[in-house]
C-alpha cells in the first residue's frame, strides 16, 4: 500500500521554487481519489442533504456589569445526532452554557460579543456521571508524547513519560483548557497548554496530578488582573476584545491532547462586532442567529464549522487506534522501547465524512438574495479548496458556478473585497464570504465542494495533491433557492467600502525560524514528530522540542519579522498566539523572488501557509508581556512537539 509519505516523495521539494497556488489541478483531469480508510460505517452509505443546517446560537449571558459581559460555559459528555435521523447518534464532548442544557452541542454555540468591552467566561470541566465519577475519554490517547500526564503527578506532569514496554492508552480524567483563538489577551487568559485541569470528581486516582503547572500561577494572576477566584476544575478567561471586528474561535488546547478533544467536539466561534473597524448594521447581510431569537428568525448572516470526520457502524466517532493505521509501519509495530515510534500517535488524521455545524452533509435553503458566511475550518489536518458549482460529482477541477467574493478572513475585514472561483481554508483560518443568489430561479441547487487532497496542503500544483473524493470528502454542503421572504437591502459587494486593516509597522527585528520534521531511526520513512527550532551558527536547523529552553524572547512592544523556513514535506499552517500579522510573501529557500500573498491573505492574520521548501515572511507587533506560544495548527503535528513558547518582555 502507498502511504501518504510515499505519495508526496514522487513529487521533489524542490517543486516548491515554483510554488504555484490556486488553480491547483490540471484542467480536465478526473480525480482518482477514493474515500478515506477509517471507521466501519462507509461514507457513500450515508444520505446526502437531508438535514437542515443547523443555525448555532449565541450563548445566553449569565450576567454584566459596567464594562463585562459574563458567560459560564462548562465541558460536558454529550450524545448528539450527528448523522442523518434514522442512524445512532454520536457521543461528543461538548462546551454549553451551564444553565442550559440545551445548548450542549459540538461544534458548540456562538459567543457575541462587542469591541473594547470585556468578555469573561468560566470555562468548567464537568466530564463526569451522575455519580460524580469522572468520564474516561471514549477515543484513544496516547500516554508515550509530551502531554498533559496527570497520573505523573506534581512532578510529572506536562512531561514525556519514560516506559519501558509499551502502555496502553490514558483512560483517566479528561484534562481541559480552552483557547480563544485570535484573540489579543494576557497569558493567564490564552489557555497555555500547561494550564489545563481536570474535573471535580470523587474518584480521582492517588497520586494524580488535578492541574497542569501553570494553573496555580495563572489563578493568582487572574486574581491580580481581574479580581476573579478561580474553582477546581475550571478557569476564568477576561477578553479585552480590544481588536478589529472579527471571527475568533475557541477550542481546547491542552498539552499532547488538542487533536483528541477538538476532534470529539470542544470547539465553536466567538464573534467580535462594532468599533471603527466594522461596518455599520444593515450594510452587510444580516442578522446572525443571537441569544433565544424568535421562532422563525431568518437569518442571513451564519456561521459555517467544517470538520472531517470517520464513523463507525454504531454512531460513534472513529479515530486510529494504533500508528500501524498510518500505514507506514507495520500494522502491530514493535513499538516503545524496541523502537522510537509512539504507539497510537498518526502523523495526520483525515476523515472520510463531512460535517458541517455538527450535521453530515447538510443543505440550507436560501433566498436570492445576498447572504455573508463566516467560515471556520475546525479539522485536524485537512486544508479545504472551496467552490460552488452546479454538479458536486463533476470531474475536477468542477467549472464554477457564481463567485465567491471574500470580504474578510482572520483578524478582520480585507483592504477591499475579492471576488475568486475558488480559495482554500487551512485547518483554523477563516473566511468572511458574500455568497450572491440574487436572480436565482427557485429551485436552483449549488453545492459547495472541496477539490482540496486528502494530503497536508502544499499550494502547489501536481499529481500528489490531487483533489479528494468527490463522492464523499468532495462535497460540504448543498443550497437550495427558495421564494424570496424580504427585501435585501444589503450593500452590493461592488459598492462595499471596507474599513482599512490595521498598520503595522516597519520590523526592529528578524527572526530566521525553522520548521522540522524528525524521522524514526527503525521504520524508514516514518516520521515520529515534526518540531520548530531555529539555526546552528553553520546555517543549517535546529529542531527544538516543547521542553527546549525558550528561544524567542522578544521586546516589550517590538514589531518583528518572522521567517519560517519549511525543511519538511508537508505545508504547515503557522498559528502564533496574542498577534494579528502581516504576511510579506513567500520566497524559495535557495533564493528566487518574493512572491505576494493570496489575495485573501491581504488583511490581517493569525495563520499562514508555510509550503515546503519556502521561506514564509510576516510581521507582527507584540505588545502584551507574557508567555504564549506559536506552533502547526495540523493538530497532530501540535500534539507531538511541533508547538513552541516565546516570551513577551520580563517573565512573571
Amino acid at each position: 500500500m502507498f502511504t501518504r509519505r510515499q505519495v508526496l516523495k514522487a513529487g521533489s521539494i524542490a517543486g516548491a521554487a515554483a510554488f504555484a497556488p490556486i488553480p491547483l489541478l490540471t484542467s480536465g483531469r478526473k480525480a482518482w481519489a477514493q474515500p478515506v480508510p477509517g471507521g466501519s460505517l462507509d461514507p457513500t452509505t450515508i444520505p446526502k442533504y437531508v438535514t437542515p443546517l443547523y443555525m448555532t446560537p449565541a450563548f445566553p449571558k449569565i450576567g454584566r456589569t459596567a464594562d463585562v459581559d459574563i458567560w459560564s460555559i462548562a465541558g460536558r459528555m454529550i450524545r448528539q445526532q450527528m448523522l442523518p435521523h434514522g442512524f445512532p447518534k454520536t457521543t461528543a464532548l461538548a462546551l454549553g452554557a451551564v444553565n442550559d442544557p440545551r445548548s450542549f452541542r459540538a461544534p458548540g454555540w456562538s459567543f457575541e460579543t462587542k469591541v473594547d468591552r470585556f468578555a469573561r467566561v468560566t470555562w468548567a470541566n464537568q466530564f463526569v456521571d451522575r455519580r460524580g465519577d469522572f468520564l474516561p475519554h471514549f477515543l484513544t490517547i496516547d500516554p508515550t508524547l509530551h502531554w498533559a500526564n496527570p497520573p505523573g503527578g506534581i512532578e510529572g506532569r506536562d512531561t514525556r513519560p519514560t516506559f519501558t514496554s509499551t502502555p496502553p492508552p490514558y483512560k483517566g480524567p479528561i484534562p481541559m483548557v480552552i483557547h480563544l483563538h485570535g484573540t489579543h489577551d494576557f497569558q493567564e487568559s490564552d489557555g497555555y497548554p500547561e494550564n489545563w485541569f481536570l474535573p471535580v470528581a470523587r474518584n480521582i486516582p492517588a497520586g494524580y496530578a488535578t492541574v497542569g503547572s501553570k494553573w496555580d500561577q495563572y489563578k493568582q494572576e487572574a486574581f491580580d488582573r481581574w479580581g476573579v477566584v478561580w474553582q477546581p476544575g475550571t478557569m476564568i478567561s477576561q477578553y479585552p476584545n480590544d481588536q478589529a471586528a472579527t471571527m475568533l474561535w475557541y477550542h481546547n488546547h491542552e498539552l499532547g491532547m488538542t487533536r483528541i478533544n477538538m476532534y470529539a467536539g470542544l470547539a465553536g466561534t466567538y464573534m467580535l462586532r462594532g468599533g471603527p473597524t466594522d461596518l455599520p448594521p444593515g450594510v452587510l447581510p444580516g442578522p446572525a442567529p443571537g441569544e433565544y431569537d424568535r421562532r422563525g428568525t431568518q437569518y442571513y448572516e451564519i456561521p459555517l464549522f467544517f470538520q472531517d470526520k470517520s464513523f463507525n457502524a454504531d454512531g460513534g466517532l472513529f479515530f486510529p487506534d494504533s500508528r500501524g493505521f498510518f500505514g507506514d509501519t507495520p500494522p502491530d509495530g514493535p513499538w516503545i522501547p524496541y523502537t522510537d515510534t509512539s504507539p497510537y500517535w498518526n502523523p495526520e488524521f483525515f476523515g472520510n465524512t463531512m460535517v458541517v455545524n455538527g450535521n453530515t452533509w447538510p443543505t440550507m435553503t436560501v433566498e436570492p438574495r445576498r447572504y455573508r458566511f463566516r467560515l471556520v475550518n475546525g479539522c485536524n489536518a485537512r486544508t479545504f479548496v472551496f467552490k460552488i458549482v452546479t454538479d458536486p460529482l463533476a470531474p475536477r477541477p468542477a467549472t464554477p458556478a457564481m463567485p465567491l467574493h471574500i470580504i474578510g478572513a482572520d483578524g478582520g475585514f480585507l483592504p477591499k473585497p475579492v471576488s475568486v472561483d475558488s480559495a482554500w481554508l487551512m485547518v483554523c483560518e477563516r473566511l468572511d464570504i458574500i455568497m450572491d443568489f440574487t436572480g436565482m430561479r427557485e429551485g436552483t441547487e449549488l453545492y459547495l465542494i472541496n477539490e482540496g487532497p486528502d494530503e497536508p496542503f502544499t499550494g502547489e500544483g501536481g499529481p500528489e495533491q490531487a483533489p479528494t473524493d468527490p463522492g464523499t470528502t468532495g462535497q460540504c454542503m448543498r443550497f437550495v433557492v427558495g421564494p424570496l421572504r424580504s427585501r435585501d437591502t444589503s450593500v452590493p459587494v461592488d459598492q462595499l467600502q471596507l474599513p482599512a486593516p490595521m498598520v503595522i509597522g516597519e520590523p526592529t527585528f528578524t527572526r530566521p525560524l525553522s520548521l522540522n520534521e524528525i524521522d524514526s531511526t527503525f521504520f524508514p520513512d516514518a516520521p515520529i514528530r515534526a518540531t520548530l527550532g531555529v539555526f546552528n551558527p553553520d546555517g543549517t536547523p535546529k529542531p527544538l522540542g516543547w521542553v527546549d529552553p525558550i528561544t524567542e524572547f522578544l521586546a516589550s512592544n517590538s514589531t518583528e519579522e518572522w521567517q519560517l523556513n519549511n525543511f519538511t514535506e508537508d505545508g504547515h499552517p503557522i498559528h502564533v498566539h496574542l498577534v494579528q500579522f502581516q504576511i510579506l510573501g513567500r520566497q524559495p529557500m535557495g533564493g528566487g523572488p518574493l512572491q505576494p500573498p493570496m489575495p485573501w491573505e491581504t488583511g490581517r492574520k493569525d495563520v499562514v501557509l508555510a509550503p515546503p521548501g519556502m521561506r514564509t515572511n510576516l510581521k507582527a507587533y507584540f505588545d502584551n508581556d507574557g508567555l504564549f506560544v506559536w506552533h502547526c495548527h495540523i493538530l497532530d503535528h501540535e500534539d507531538n512537539d511541533m508547538m513552541r513558547p516565546f516570551q513577551v518582555g520580563t517573565p512573571s
